[in-house]
């Protein structure tokens, strides 16, 4: 979710030379701001369960 959101916020927003860190920061700010104010959300494709098993060799399960 977090490489998702990376890309787009990138895509969207980083494209260019940023000349400073205020400005960086204030970049992100606005961009981060608008994607909370609509509600952006993550559209999952499959379960939590289908996901363990699809993914299994990337993110193995915790042993009790």
């Amino acid at each position: 979710m977090v490489e998702s959101e990376l890309s787009v916020l990138v895509c969207q927003c980083l494209q260019r030379r940023i000349p400073d860190l205020e400005t960086l920061e204030t970049e992100v700010s606005i961009w981060e701001r608008d994607r909370n104010q609509n509600k952006v959300c993550v559209d999952w494709r499959f379960r939590t369960e289908d996901a363990r098993v699809k993914l299994s060799k990337i993110y193995p399960t915790p042993q009790n």
